[in-house]
């Protein structure tokens, strides 16, 4: 049987160096033609380790490193040390969130590889042990708008945004509504929570349906859970001004979860938990009107710009328009609204009749017979039954 060839030894071997030693101190003792036959190898070996040895001692024994010298697809060291800020900078996030929210060209793989490099790779998260039913294939099935989801987030648990809040007076209660088929996101937001900020966001989120034509089919849920904001007080015998003014539009009815039920309420938790650390933990904000205006930037972001992964990498846009192709983009676009501000205005709106001129674009109000409504960036209009207000042109129906 012949013995093991010199490479083979150096696959098996578990110190390479020992066993080049060896040979090298027999080839001093020796020769290199008689070390070479005697390790199974060939003569140009033996001399190019002896020739390591003399120069750099026991350490040339290693194997050289096979990397190449210049590799043009490598990623410079500029780009590299952004990454690694972005790391620091979105601390909860993974990889393939990152990138998304920055849009960045490398891979998710190489922006871990980098992370990883720079000893500021991401711990993981401990794993709820819960197993969820997958409704995915069912959802896509629905109409536009055949099921929404409303809820109500508390923003003073949040420890990068509370000092704000306090110091700044911004709002301490999110309102939220998420379409359930294509995840299109509307926000609404007050200091308190309360059924009369409820039903004020169910009235503007209705009208927007009805000017965009976008009315749900019959049939159409709007599912809260049992708070009192939504259902009004826990012995109330009539249902309450939040479920009147939902199912004042043709075909939609309000509909709560079981108590105790949140898992029913996850299309909209979900978003919760992504403001919470795409939104709320990363920005910083002057005063009531750029928190606004930001949150409407977010909003904007998340219905036409921002592939969600769970529905196919595409947009509620997108997804909308598969649905619906005469849907009005407008729908997607309008603005989160100051609930506050917009009570106040009810409270003491004009009798009517009476025209009320806003200048705010993240409001909209009834009053009597006229309408307030946002039609796009800086463009207001109050229409009654006499006269019509576009863009500070007052001229007769």
């Amino acid at each position: 049987m012949c013995p093991l060839s010199y490479y083979q030894n150096m696959r098996n071997c578990k110190d390479k160096r020992a066993h080049r030693y060896q040979m090298i101190q027999y080839a001093l003792k020796v020769s290199v033609k008689a070390t070479a036959r005697l390790f199974h190898t060939s003569p140009p070996v033996v001399r190019k380790w002896l020739r390591r040895f003399k120069e750099l001692g026991y350490d040339g024994l290693i194997d050289c490193s096979r990397r190449p010298h210049h590799s043009p697809r490598q990623t410079p060291h500029v780009i590299k040390q952004s990454i690694v800020r972005l790391r620091k900078k979105y601390h909860n996030l993974g990889a393939k969130q990152v990138k998304i929210l920055e849009q960045l060209p490398q891979a998710e793989k190489t922006i871990r590889k980098i992370w990883k490099e720079a000893g500021v790779a991401r711990g993981r998260r401990k794993k709820k042990y819960i197993t969820k039913r997958n409704l995915r294939e069912v959802k896509k099935q629905f109409p536009f708008f055949h099921q929404a989801c409303e809820d109500t987030k508390d923003l003073t648990d949040i420890p990068e945004y509370w000092s704000q809040m306090k110091r700044l007076r911004l709002p301490a209660v999110q309102y939220t509504l998420r379409e359930v088929s294509c995840g299109a996101l509307f926000l609404g937001f007050s200091d308190d929570l309360s059924l009369s900020h409820a039903t004020l966001f169910a009235e503007y989120i209705n009208h927007h349906l009805a000017a965009y034509n976008a009315l749900p089919d019959s049939g159409a849920c709007r599912q809260t859970d049992n708070g009192v904001e939504y259902c009004g007080s826990w012995n109330a015998k009539e249902p309450s001004a939040y479920t009147r003014t939902v199912e004042s539009l043709y075909g939609q009815i309000h509909n709560t979860i079981f108590p105790g039920a949140h898992r029913m309420q996850a299309d909209v938790e979900t978003v919760h938990g992504l403001m919470e650390t795409e939104f709320y933990e990363l920005e910083t904000f002057h005063d009531r009107a750029d928190f606004m205006q930001k949150a409407y930037t977010y909003q904007l972001s998340f219905n036409l710009e921002r592939p969600n992964t769970y529905k196919e990498d595409k947009t509620p846009w997108q997804l909308a328009l598969e649905k619906r192709t005469d849907i009005d983009k407008r729908l997607f676009m309008i603005p989160p609204v100051d609930l506050d501000r917009l009570l106040n205005l009810r409270t003491t709106s004009l009798p009517q009749g009476g025209n009320n001129v806003l200048t705010d674009p993240f409001l909209f109000v009834r009053v009597g017979r006229s309408v307030t409504n946002f039609l796009n960036s800086g463009g207001i209009c109050v229409e009654n039954s006499t006269y019509s207000f576009v863009r500070g042109w007052m001229k007769p129906r």
